[in-house]
């Protein structure tokens, strides 16, 4: 166990250093929080209505921005290979490194998301809703970037294969993050799409590891 969080404290170091992930991520979310009341214009009802589904956006976009560093750099130095024969299972490495990317991109992403809402005209009763269900749903988002960083991961242009494969598996996220931050609905379609949403990130809790370093396995070979 202290290897595992021995890893995670190094990538949430190099993070912080490097700054190109969660910089870049940032900087992408903040841009489309401040143009798009630009493009839509001063309409506060219609921005209002639009909020949540342009924050979730944002912030699905930003989290995939920065996916395909997940494993590049420890691929690029040899470290991965490395990882492979150490004394901590391979899974455990996979997850490591998504709980990583996890606290230094997507879960800041989703703190700030409710907070830059004003940006949007966000509603009051919608930031408690959404923070949650943000929170939530950034693992799911961060474990799902996690098998499409793995399996692009010797590719040059890997970034945009990413995007082709984990996008169809964010659907769900972003369907059931829309159900479970929308403050008009009832209570209790609001809390079933937010357990739902639970489900999601339990799942990919679970099984992205698995799949993640099953793609690393199959490529270092």
């Amino acid at each position: 166990m202290s290897l595992i969080l021995a890893l995670i404290r190094r990538d949430l170091m190099l993070s912080i250093r490097q700054g190109g992930g969660a910089g870049t991520a940032l900087g992408f979310f903040l841009t489309v929080v401040v143009l798009l009341p630009i493009g839509i214009g001063p309409d506060q009802a219609l921005l209002a209505r639009i909020a949540p589904g342009a924050l979730w956006i944002a912030l699905l976009l930003s989290v995939l921005l920065s996916a395909d560093r997940i494993f590049q750099q420890d691929y690029e130095d040899g470290s991965l290979d490395i990882m492979t024969m150490g004394p901590v299972p391979f899974e455990m490495v996979a997850l490591a490194k998504a709980v990583a990317h996890w606290l230094s991109t997507s879960l800041p992403l989703a703190i700030a998301a409710p907070i830059l809402g004003f940006l949007v005209n966000l509603e009051a009763a919608a930031v408690l809703p959404l923070t949650l269900a943000m929170a939530l749903g950034s693992i799911a988002l961060s474990f799902l970037a996690s098998i499409g960083a793995a399996v692009t991961v010797g590719l040059r242009r890997g970034g945009l294969l990413v995007s082709v494969l984990v996008l169809p598996l964010y659907v769900p996220v972003l369907i059931f993050g829309l159900s479970a931050s929308d403050p008009g609905a009832a209570p209790g379609l609001t809390f079933a799409a937010l357990l739902i949403l639970a489900a999601i990130a339990l799942v990919s809790l679970v099984l992205s590891p698995l799949a993640a370093a099953a793609a690393l396995r199959a490529y270092l070979r």
